[in-house]
């Protein structure tokens, strides 16, 4: 019986301490940034396929103007920028985050891999938006599921963040662990994704009909939400800064006011 219940913890510890094992951050990051190539690429590659028109049509149709002939596929060309922007700011996400980490672990390793297996159907939701983007009826099912993939591609990053701190001292370097100078920022720029692309889905779910116009406008808002994330987040730290020390001040004066009454008006 001890011998099983030795071996049993032992086995525990193992686990554990298996969760916990350093991985190569170098090659996680390798790997990392050749999916995100191969996934940006797929877009270019779907759209110089599918979307260039052909040229009996430019010349029958358009009468020889190409701009005419491209301005039909408006649609499918914005659906490919966004999606690219989408990408580009996934990227520098994680990128930012690796560059706090000091030491991946395993666990950190999956939720990487879970991360980037949602990145690559980034495309899927790309012909998605594409193909349905003029109000037919499985328009808002198609931006539904680009917003999950979104979402889902998003939060893995945010999980990575999380479990980084709970070892921080091993794994992340000390301005971004709590009460780091870049801790909020981090905190801020890893759950843009995550709110705005839930908020989009259910907004979608609400006002069914806006569903495109909701959609692109989080693709264009997202990047300069993105500029604007470090002057909000200093502001917002200079608010909360400036009310505690007010409370404080407010403290202080109470205390000191009870220290200057006498002790028959202090029990009164």
């Amino acid at each position: 019986g001890q011998r099983d219940e030795e071996e049993e913890h032992h086995s525990l510890e193992t686990f554990t301490f298996y969760l916990s094992e350093p991985l190569s951050k170098e090659r996680v990051e390798a790997f990392s940034d050749g999916v995100y190539a191969i996934v940006a690429t797929l877009l270019i590659l779907d759209i110089c396929e599918d979307n260039v028109p052909d040229p009996r049509e430019v010349q029958e149709k358009f009468h020889g103007s190409l701009l005419e002939a491209l301005s039909e596929y408006g649609p499918n060309y914005l659906a490919y920028f966004g999606s690219f922007v989408t990408i580009g700011l996934l990227w520098f996400v994680h990128h930012s985050l690796f560059l706090y980490v000091t030491k991946a672990t395993r666990l950190m390793g999956l939720l990487n891999i879970l991360s980037l297996a949602f990145i690559g159907g980034l495309p899927l939701a790309y012909q998605l938006t594409s193909e349905f983007a003029e109000k037919s009826h499985n328009e808002l099912e198609a931006i539904q599921v680009s917003c999950v993939i979104t979402f889902f591609a998003s939060i893995f990053q945010f999980a990575i963040w999380t479990t980084a701190l709970l070892h921080e001292r091993e794994t992340l370097h000390p301005f971004a662990r709590y009460g780091g100078k870049e801790h909020a920022f981090m905190f801020a720029k890893l759950a843009l994704y995550p709110c705005v692309s839930l908020g989009a889905f259910f907004l979608t779910c609400l006002l069914s009909e806006f569903s495109t116009a909701i959609f692109h406008l989080m693709q264009i808002v997202i990047p300069f939400a993105f500029l604007a994330l470090r002057i909000f987040v200093r502001i917002s730290l200079a608010v909360i800064k400036s009310m505690v020390s007010l409370s404080r001040r407010k403290v202080v004066l109470l205390e000191e006011e009870e220290a200057c009454l006498s002790p028959t008006e202090t029990l009164s």
